[in-house]
C-alpha cells in the first residue's frame, strides 16, 4: 500500500488518524504497559498490516473479525482494515466457542485476524475456508515498523463516510446476538470541531471498555482522530486505584465510566478523580445522590451525561451536569443533540409538541445501516419520518422522553416497560423517579412480578440507601439484604425503612404505581456490561 499524496479524508476514521499523523507525527498516540507509540509509528504499522491483509483478499465491503488482546497491534490492525475499505468487528479473544462460531457465521469473513488458538482453525483455515492471519508478535516501534515497498503495494481504497466501518454486537431478544453495522460518519461526527467534549492534543483517555462495545469507539477514536493520547488498559478490570495511578503516571485527564462504574468509584474512593479535567458517564439512569456527591467534591471537573443506543453509535445527546440537575423531577437531563444528529419525539408517526411525552427517535449521520443479516429487525427498528422538510430515516429507541422549551431531552423510561396490572397501565420508571426523590434512596429498580397465570400481578421495588451522615426521615433497624440474598435482619443499619418508603410513595403516586413489595439491599447485582441484573434481583430470597 502506498502512502497517498491526497489529503486524508477526516470524515473517515483512518483518514482522521492519518491526518493527525501528518500534523504531529512524533506526538504520543498510544501508551501501553509504560511504552509510548507515536502517531507516525502507528500509521506506518497500519499501512504495513494493510499490505498483508490486502494480499489475503481483504477489500471494500468486507467484514473482518479481529480477535486480538488490547494492545497497539490491535489498534494498528483496525486501521489497516479500514484503509482497505473494509469494516472491522473487534471481538473478545476469549469468546466462548459457540458464540464465536455464531458471530463468524454472521460476518462470513474471508479473513479472520487473530492467533490460530483463539480462532481454532485446522491448518490455518477454518472449516468454512476462512484464512487466519495474525500480525507479528512484536512491539510497534520505529525499528520494528518499516514503510511497505511501494512497488508491491496497492492504493488505499476510496470510500466515503457512508461506508461501513465497524460491527458492534449486542444482545438479541431471541438469544442470538445482533450485529449493528455502523458507518464511518457515525463515529467521526462526534469528534469534530463542534464536539460535545474537549478532545484533541493534550487530552489523555484510558481505553478500558470491552472491544465489542460502542464505548470502545468513544475511548479510542475520540483521541486518535483528534490528536489526543489513548492509554490502553492491560487487563479486564479498571478500578479506582487504577484511575488514580494513571492520572499520576500518564497525565490522564479524561475518562468514560458507565453509570454503574461511576457509582462504584464515587462510593469506593471519591478522591480517585482528582486531577481529571472531564468525566463522561451514562448508559442508564444516573444516580442523583452519586452525582451530587461528585460535584460537591470535584466542582472543577466537567461532568457529562451521555445518552445513546448502539444503533446510533455512542451518543445522540450529552448534557453538562450542574448541581441543580440533581433536583430535576425526572432525573438528570439527557441533554441536547450532538453534531450531525436530530432528536424527534414521536407518537406513532406524529411529532408531538414541545413538552409532550413520546418515543425518542433519532435521525442523522449517527444511524447504523441496520442489523447484519436481519432485515426484519432492521425494518422494526428503523423507520421513515417526515418532519415537514422531507422524509428522513429515524431509529426508534423505544425510550420515552420529552423535549423542554430549551430543546433539552428528558428521559421518562422505556416504552416497552409499560405494563398492565389489574387493568391499569403502569410505568415502572415513574415509580422509580418518585422513589429517587425521597431522602435516603440512592438507587432503585421497580419490576413487574407475574402471578401463576403468567400475567403481571404486582410491582416489586428494590433499593439501596444513601450513605450520608445526618438524620433521615425513614429509619430501619434491620440490616439490608445482600446482593446474594443474605442478611439475617438483626439489629443494626439505619437506612430508609421499606414500610415508610412505601407509605411515602402512596402519598404521591396512583395506587397502581405503588409497589406491593419494597426491599432494601446493600448493592445491585450487575450484568457483565454493568446494567442491573433483573433476573438476579427477582431470584433474591425473600
Amino acid at each position: 500500500m502506498s502512502r497517498s499524496s491526497r489529503t486524508p479524508d477526516v470524515r473517515l476514521i483512518h483518514g482522521a488518524v492519518a491526518s493527525q499523523a501528518g500534523l504531529r507525527p512524533d506526538a504520543t498516540a498510544l501508551v501501553f504497559e509504560g511504552r509510548r507509540v507515536s502517531y507516525r509509528t502507528l500509521d506506518l504499522a497500519a499501512e504495513a498490516y494493510a499490505v498483508e491483509l490486502g494480499r489475503l483478499g481483504v477489500g471494500p465491503g468486507q467484514l473482518v473479525p479481529v480477535l486480538l488482546p488490547r494492545s497497539p497491534r490491535l489498534v494498528a490492525v483496525l486501521l489497516a482494515v479500514l484503509k482497505l475499505g473494509a469494516a472491522y468487528a473487534a471481538l473478545d479473544p476469549k469468546l466462548p466457542a459457540d458464540r464465536l462460531r455464531t458471530v463468524l457465521g454472521m460476518l462470513a469473513p474471508p479473513v479472520v485476524v487473530g492467533p490460530p488458538a483463539a480462532v481454532n482453525p485446522p491448518n490455518g483455515a477454518d472449516g468454512d475456508g476462512r484464512t487466519v492471519w495474525s500480525p507479528p508478535d512484536e512491539e510497534l516501534s520505529e525499528a520494528a515498523v518499516r514503510a511497505p515497498d511501494p512497488g508491491s503495494a496497492t492504493t488505499e481504497a476510496e470510500v466515503d463516510g457512508a461506508a461501513p466501518a465497524t460491527v458492534f454486537f449486542t444482545s438479541g431478544t431471541t438469544g442470538t446476538p445482533k450485529g449493528v453495522l455502523s458507518p464511518h460518519r457515525a463515529t467521526t461526527r462526534l469528534f469534530g470541531a463542534r464536539s460535545f467534549a474537549d478532545f484533541g492534543p493534550g487530552r489523555v483517555m484510558p481505553q478500558a471498555a470491552p472491544v465489542s462495545w460502542d464505548a470502545f469507539t468513544l475511548e479510542l477514536w475520540s483521541m486518535l482522530t483528534t490528536g489526543g493520547t489513548v492509554v490502553l488498559i492491560d487487563g479486564d478490570y479498571f478500578l479506582p486505584d487504577d484511575l488514580a495511578e494513571l492520572v499520576r503516571s500518564t497525565g490522564l485527564d479524561t475518562v468514560w465510566l458507565t453509570a454503574a462504574l461511576f457509582n462504584l468509584f464515587v462510593d469506593e474512593d471519591p478522591d480517585c478523580f482528582t486531577g481529571l479535567r472531564q468525566v463522561l458517564t451514562g448508559g442508564e439512569r444516573l444516580s442523583a445522590p452519586h452525582i451530587r456527591s461528585f460535584l460537591a467534591r470535584h466542582p472543577g471537573i466537567t461532568l457529562l451525561n451521555g445518552y445513546g443506543p448502539v444503533e446510533c453509535c455512542v451518543f445522540v445527546t450529552t448534557h453538562r451536569i450542574r448541581p441543580a440537575d440533581c433536583e430535576a423531577e425526572y432525573g438528570i437531563p439527557l441533554g441536547t443533540a450532538v453534531p450531525g444528529t436530530a432528536i424527534h419525539i414521536l407518537d406513532g408517526a406524529r411529532e408531538v409538541p414541545s413538552g409532550a411525552l413520546g418515543e425518542i427517535c433519532v435521525s442523522g449521520e449517527g444511524l447504523a445501516d441496520g442489523y447484519l443479516g436481519n432485515e426484519r429487525a432492521t425494518a422494526e427498528g428503523f423507520a421513515t419520518f417526515d418532519p415537514g422538510t422531507g422524509p428522513r430515516r429515524v431509529y426508534r429507541t423505544g425510550d420515552l422522553g420529552r423535549l423542554d422549551g430549551d430543546g433539552v431531552l428528558h428521559f421518562h423510561g422505556r416504552a416497552d416497560r409499560q405494563i398492565k396490572i389489574a387493568g391499569h397501565r403502569v410505568e415502572p420508571a415513574e415509580t422509580e423517579a418518585a422513589a429517587l426523590r425521597l431522602p435516603g434512596i440512592r438507587e432503585c429498580a421497580v419490576l413487574p412480578v407475574a402471578g401463576g397465570s403468567g400475567a403481571f400481578e404486582r410491582l416489586a421495588m428494590f433499593y439501596t440507601e444513601e450513605p450520608l451522615a445526618g438524620t433521615r426521615p425513614f429509619r430501619e433497624t434491620r440490616p439490608p439484604v445482600e446482593a446474594d440474598g443474605t442478611g439475617d435482619g438483626a439489629a443494626g443499619g439505619g437506612a430508609a425503612e421499606p414500610d415508610a418508603v412505601r407509605k411515602a410513595l402512596s402519598a404521591v403516586l396512583p395506587r397502581a404505581q405503588v409497589p406491593d413489595e419494597v426491599r432494601r439491599i446493600t448493592s445491585f447485582p450487575r450484568t457483565p456490561n454493568g446494567k442491573i441484573d433483573i433476573a438476579a434481583l427477582l431470584d433474591l430470597p425473600g
